[in-house]
């Protein structure tokens, strides 16, 4: 009897300790779930061209004056109002948030006000939050240089030229199922194409991964001006940390896509965010 009892003993030791058989893992993960908070915070993470005047090397031919332009801005404004957004988050620093709050609160009590160079944030997320009631915005931007160009000035002894060049020449060759002249559709088309999950991978390729393909020898050039690409993005999604949000909020956040390609990805794997499906707003 004593026997059984040290048997029985060691066979449940056994199931305690950690392995490598699926039960063990199986058991592992469940307990890793019952962890994750089941309330998370909703977020439409939305990527846009510029809509007025950027500091960015690639720009979309928009006339954000024109009146035809700015109704179909809106006209998105309303599809994606039936998100409801809560929260509205925009791609200006967070120093300028007081200024940011008068002039989106003067805009709700006159959405018809005269704005003298409207951007994406005007156009789009003021008449977003007007027409979702939506009280409070904030902006997240992180400014920072890199030189996304520096291939350029790489010794041809790099880790790859060949393969930078190609690139460079012309990246949406690698990526065919996103190869249009953005500059050809309609507003509703470019912007539909823009949050395509491989437009998304195309944006991290073309201003970050890319870079990682040219070095002077024994040096990480290429990389180093891509990691403060990563850095921009991270602490940009630090500053989103520091909204104070529940799990009721809805979250409307809109940047320049590429950014929205970086917040795709870390939300993926944050236990705070659930983003929803941007086309189930945007068809």
């Amino acid at each position: 009897m004593n026997h059984l009892k040290i048997l029985f003993t060691v066979i449940g030791l056994l199931i305690l300790l950690p392995g490598n058989d699926d039960s063990t893992v199986i058991t592992s993960n469940q307990q890793s779930q019952n962890e994750i908070p089941k309330d998370k915070v909703k977020v439409l993470n939305f990527g846009t061209f510029h809509m007025g005047f950027t500091t960015d090397a690639n720009t979309t031919e928009f006339d954000e004056h024109d009146r035809e332009n700015q109704i179909k801005v809106h006209e998105i404004a309303e599809k994606l109002s039936a998100f409801e957004p809560t929260v509205i988050i925009v791609e200006t620093p967070p120093e300028q948030n007081e200024n940011l709050r008068e002039a989106y609160h003067s805009y709700k009590e006159n959405p018809d006000m005269f704005i003298e160079n409207p951007t994406e944030i005007e156009l789009l997320a003021f008449e977003l939050g007007r027409l979702s009631g939506a009280e409070r915005i904030y902006g997240i931007d992180h400014k920072m240089r890199y030189n996304y160009m520096i291939g350029q000035f790489i010794m041809k002894n790099d880790i790859d030229s060949e393969r930078y060049d190609a690139y460079s020449d012309n990246l949406l060759q690698f990526f065919p199922s996103v190869d249009v002249d953005l500059d050809a559709l309609s507003l509703h088309e470019k912007l539909k194409l823009t949050n395509h999950d491989r437009f998304l991978d195309f944006l991290i390729t073309v201003n970050a991964d890319r870079l990682t393909y040219t070095a002077n020898e024994g040096g990480f050039e290429g990389a180093d001006e891509a990691a403060k690409y990563y850095q921009r993005n991270l602490r940009m999604y630090s500053n989103l940390h520091r909204v104070d949000l529940d799990e009721d909020e809805r979250v409307f956040i809109l940047m320049g896509a590429s950014h929205t390609a970086f917040f795709r990805d870390f939300m993926s794997r944050d236990p705070k965010y659930e983003m929803v499906d941007t086309f189930n707003y945007l068809e």
